[in-house]
């Protein structure tokens, strides 16, 4: 942080440097009769410096959002395949497979998804009910090759259930680097200075156009919150792929028979 500042101030006194310099060498006709003209020229490369910022950050934030959302989507297609497999597999596996399937989709939409929003990391009790399934499906006994198949099948799926739980748990422990927050603050700061610099004098109208100025830094500044930590902020990604698993889960027991619906 000191040298990141340090060059912040290494910087500033070389724009000083190079400005004061240059206005000793350069022709008396390129001067302004005020400072308006550098006035107007440091507030454009607030606004520009502001607004990139910004569209930097939520381009980052939304993909991360966006990523997020197909993991928990990956994960429940998988869990489907698991339990859809598990249907005609012979009991007690079918029944325990779908069983643990079950509440390990339950625990992730209940327990976990609070454990993400409070502390940033996955639910070990929910993890635990995912190894046991894998370890029930790994238990199937049986020299039917139909059954071989469908244990197959199920312990891929399996496989890419674990890959996408692994990266919801990198996704939960995800925020926004530090030293973007910090040039956000800085443009903000920059921004709210360049009022006064302006020198627009203190009216009512000035005062009221000020203050929507202010609000619309605050949305900006309350939106790229609101987007940071994708299962805790207030713009939360949806449980609707476990949800959704879930009901499918309900169909494939009642049909009695593995579904083709699943979406591919």
């Amino acid at each position: 942080m000191a040298l990141q500042l340090g060059v912040l101030v290494l910087f500033a006194v070389v724009a000083v440097v190079v400005f004061v310099v240059g206005d000793r060498i350069r022709p008396k006709s390129w001067r302004h009769g005020d400072d308006k003209a550098a006035g107007n020229m440091v507030l454009d490369l607030v606004n520009m410096f502001f607004a990139a910022i910004v569209a930097f950050i939520v381009v980052i934030l939304w993909q991360q959002y966006d990523d997020t959302h197909a993991h928990t989507i990956a994960e429940g297609k998988a869990l489907t395949t698991v339990y859809e497999a598990a249907n005609t597999l012979p009991e007690p596996s079918r029944s325990q497979i779908q069983s643990l399937t079950r509440a390990y989709t339950e625990e992730v939409v209940g327990q976990e998804w609070k454990v993400m929003a409070n502390d940033s990391k996955l639910s070990q009790p929910t993890q635990d009910t995912f190894d046991n399934i894998r370890a029930a499906v790994s238990g199937v006994q049986s020299t039917d090759p139909d059954v071989k198949d469908l244990q197959s099948k199920a312990d891929a799926a399996l496989d890419a259930a674990a890959e996408a739980r692994y990266d919801r748990g990198i996704d939960a422990e995800y925020h926004l680097p530090t030293f973007l927050y910090v040039a956000l603050w800085f443009g903000t700061v920059m921004l709210l200075i360049g009022t006064v610099l302006s020198g627009v004098v203190v009216t009512r109208r000035s005062v009221i156009m000020t203050g929507l100025f202010g609000m619309v830094i605050g949305a900006v500044i309350v939106a790229v919150y609101q987007l940071d930590r994708p299962f805790a902020g207030g713009n939360t990604v949806s449980k609707d792929a476990f949800e959704l698993a879930l009901s499918r889960f309900q169909h494939i027991t009642a049909s009695g028979a593995p579904s083709s619906g699943l979406p591919r």
